[in-house]
Formats: structure tokens, C-alpha cells, sequence
């Protein structure tokens, strides 16, 4: 008999490879431009959610219905949604987290309609202790300066009083404040955590630069409370984009100081875009348009600068004033040579800026140049686009990028639009123009029938 032996088999269970999980699909900064997980540029186009937002009770009229308005009716993308320091902390240490849930579930009826989302932390006059202000707690400054306060009709030149500029000096000088403002920032993300269409946030609205020079405030002062609040919010939200605006010097025309953020990315520069004589109730002298171009232009140039995609935070006008039209044709043709998204101040119900009037109907003679057609998604890198003056004819042209594979998107308002395009074939889907290149140059003119 011959002997075999015992032949013996021994599986031994081993882990199974770690797979590390597919990477997040965020939105971006690069070349100039927001971009989409898909590689997409992003030109936001949309509206202020509301300056009712800035008092009590903090909230507008908006839902569902008016949301989809604005997607489906105007064929905007987006909107910055205004929130309340005041509202979130209206006292020292102790957030009020019932104003918080509201936000979110009103921020969720917006992105449940397709519509980007960025925060903005408002503030008008430094805030709520001052008449017709908002935005800082009362808490946060002396209640001498606000005994002390005698505004001015305009609203704007309060600015400039003794009081509320000793309040702004008061907080950009006090790390106690700036450490508070970026923590609620960070509470804030927190409760964004599954918000997906929730890209961003733009940390306060023009910051006022009160007894220091604009150039060292924006450098000794706002960009160190910008990485306290980036910091904040990316320990909740890392993809969050940073909507930085300079200072509100900006907005009467002097040139930026504010510092890139390379160390943090994503960065998106967000100034505001008005003309100052028609702010001041003149109304808009159409020869004025050249300067506005020019004021946007000059914008881009601070955006590339600092490695940033450039968002026109808010752009607006009196609707009763005379010129609004031209002044509204003047800003798209400013955004769109500038390359630029834009977002109009405001989507509310009054006679003065809203979109509505206070019975709640849409208006013409803005939405006219205000709700238009305009790249929305572009796969490749977007040229300039313009409008004819009574919206009925708009061009674009990009150079396309072989290596993105979803098509280029075109958004139109209501209406009957065609479209024609060279170097692309164009179909329409879901009340937009849906290109895709056949060569790198593409350019295509849609046309109101």
C-alpha cells in the first residue's frame, strides 16, 4: 500500500482592500469661473432673497410657487439668500436655533427647485440698535451711540456719522466680536452639512470700513476675519465657495485692496455693481452705460488677480426712476463682457426695487433686461455674451473642452426662443438650449420669436 499523505487546504480570510470612497461631487473654483462637479463652468444668474430678510421677522413671503418662478418663468439659477446675525445670536451667547430651522427649511424649498444657494450675512448701518439698520446684534456696540444717533434722510450718508462709525471701529478692532461673528458662521454651516445645492457663503455684505482707510481695513481687518470665517465654515463645509466682497469703498468706485486667499482656494470675488448718480435718485442717464462696462471690466481684472471667479452680488435700480430699463440692459451687457454672474437686488414686492411691485406683480420694464437668456453651464471656457436692448437676440461664444462630457446650457425665460448654432448641435430640453461641440470654437444666437 503506498502511503499519500494527508494533503490539508488552508483558506485564511483576509480583509478585503480598502476602497477608498469616490470623491465628493462639489463645486469649484478654477480658470476663472465657479465650475460643477461635472467640469462645467457656472455662471450664476438669479436674485436676492429678500431685504425683508434684514428685520423682524426675518423672513419674506417666498415658497415653492415663487421659487419656481424664478426657475422656470425667469430661467434663473440661483440665489443669495440674506440671513441675520441679529436674528441668529440676538443675544451674546445664545443662538436662537428656531430662526435657524426656518432658514434651512426655506433655503431647502429653493435648492428643491433646482436653484443654487449661497448665504449672505447682511448688515446695512452696522446693525438693529441703529433706525432703518440691520444685521449686528445690539449687543455687540455701546447703547451711547445709539442714544447719541440723529440720521440723515439718506440713508446711505449715515454711514458717516460719529455713532455708527464708532460701532464698525469698535468691532474691527476687537477680537472678542470677530471670534464671535466667525463661530456663528461655523453654527450656521453646521446645519448645511447634507445641502448638496448649498455652495457657499458670502461673510457680510459691504463691509464699511468706519475711521480706517479702506486699503488697510480691507488688509489689516476684513481679510483676517475672512480666514476666521473660512476657517469656521470649512471645518462643517469644506466645499463651501467663499463669496468675499471688498469693501463698500468698492461701490463708489475705488479699486480693491483685498488680499487673494491662496492658502484656502475656492474663492469667488463678489463686489456689487450700481451706478451712483441713479442710487442717489437721479435715475440713469444712458451715456453713463460706457462707465458702468467699464467699472465691471475693471472687477474681472481684480478677480483674476486674486485667482477668483467674479460674482456680481447684487445689481438693481428704482423701478419708477426713468432710464431703469437702460440701466438694467447696461448691467447684463456689463456682466456678460465681463463674464460675469449676477444676481439682482431683490426678488420682494415693493414699488421701489423689488421685481414685483407691492401687489405682487411682476415688472416689466426690469425683468425686461433682468430675466434673459445666458450661459448657465459651459462645457469648455465661456467668451463674452451679449443682448440686443430689447432682449430679443442674444450671443454667445466659448471655446469647448473635449474632456467634459455633459453638454453646454443655455437658460431661457418663458417664452418661444430658437436657437441656431455654428461649430455645435443644439436641442432643446427642459425649457433651455442644450449645445454640444463639434469643433473647439462654438458660438450660438438664440432668438426671442
Amino acid at each position: 500500500m503506498r502511503w499519500l499523505g494527508t494533503l490539508s487546504v488552508v483558506f485564511i480570510a483576509c480583509a478585503p482592500p480598502k476602497m477608498e470612497p469616490p470623491p465628493a461631487r462639489v463645486f469649484t473654483v478654477q480658470r476663472g469661473f465657479i465650475r460643477d462637479p461635472d467640469g462645467r463652468a457656472v455662471i450664476l444668474r438669479g436674485a436676492n432673497v429678500s431685504g425683508r430678510h434684514k428685520e423682524p421677522p426675518y423672513f419674506d413671503f417666498h415658497d415653492t410657487p415663487d421659487f419656481r418662478r424664478m426657475r422656470v418663468e425667469w430661467g434663473m439659477n440661483s440665489v443669495r439668500f440674506l440671513i441675520s446675525w441679529a436674528a441668529l445670536e440676538p443675544t451674546r451667547d445664545a443662538y436662537d436655533d428656531a430662526y435657524l430651522d426656518e432658514v434651512v427649511r426655506r433655503v431647502k424649498l429653493a435648492t428643491d427647485e433646482g436653484l443654487l444657494v449661497f448665504l449672505d450675512m447682511h448688515q446695512d448701518l452696522y446693525g438693529v440698535g441703529f433706525p432703518g439698520g440691520n444685521g449686528m446684534p445690539r449687543w455687540t456696540c455701546a447703547e451711547a451711540n445709539y442714544a447719541s444717533y440723529s440720521p440723515s434722510s439718506t440713508w446711505f450718508f449715515n454711514y458717516l456719522s460719529a455713532e455708527v462709525t464708532a460701532c464698525f471701529d469698535g468691532f474691527w478692532s476687537s477680537k472678542d466680536l470677530q471670534a464671535k461673528y466667525a463661530a456663528a458662521w461655523g453654527h450656521i454651516a453646521e446645519r448645511f452639512v447634507d445641502a448638496p445645492l448649498v455652495i457657499g457663503f458670502d461673510p457680510m455684505n459691504e463691509p464699511y470700513w468706519g475711521s480706517f482707510p479702506p486699503d488697510v481695513l480691507e488688509q489689516s481687518r476684513l481679510a483676517p476675519l475672512y480666514r476666521q470665517c473660512i476657517t469656521a465654515v470649512r471645518a462643517h463645509r469644506p466645499d463651501w465657495l467663499a463669496f468675499l466682497e471688498p469693501a463698500s469703498s468698492r461701490n463708489i468706485g475705488l479699486p480693491s485692496k483685498l488680499p487673494a486667499f491662496p492658502e484656502f482656494g475656492n474663492v469667488v470675488y463678489a463686489p456689487h455693481s450700481y451706478d451712483g448718480a441713479a442710487e442717489q435718485g437721479m435715475g440713469f442717464d444712458p451715456t453713463r452705460r460706457q462707465v458702468l462696462i467699464d467699472q465691471v471690466a475693471r472687477m474681472r481684472e481684480e478677480a483674476d488677480a486674486r485667482d477668483a471667479a467674479l460674482v456680481l452680488g447684487e445689481y438693481g435700480g428704482f423701478s419708477g426712476h426713468p432710464g431703469i430699463t437702460e440701466y438694467m440692459d447696461a448691467e447684463f451687457a456689463a456682466a456678460g463682457l465681463a463674464r460675469a454672474g449676477a444676481l439682482y437686488w431683490d426678488y420682494g414686492k415693493n414699488d421701489s426695487y423689488a421685481l414685483l411691485d407691492a401687489n405682487g406683480v411682476p415688472k416689466p420694464q426690469v425683468l425686461s433686461a433682468v430675466a434673459r437668456p445666458y450661459p448657465e453651464r459651459v462645457a469648455g471656457e465661456p467668451g463674452p455674451w451679449t443682448s440686443t436692448a430689447d432682449g430679443k437676440t442674444f450671443e454667445f461664444s466659448f471655446t469647448s473642452d473635449a474632456n467634459v462630457e455633459l453638454p453646454t446650457r443655455i437658460a431661457v425665460p418663458a417664452g418661444n426662443h430658437s436657437a441656431t448654432c455654428e461649430g455645435c448641435t443644439v436641442t432643446s430640453v427642459d425649457g433651455a438650449f442644450e449645445l454640444t461641440a463639434t469643433t473647439s470654437d462654438v458660438r450660438v444666437t438664440v432668438t426671442r420669436n
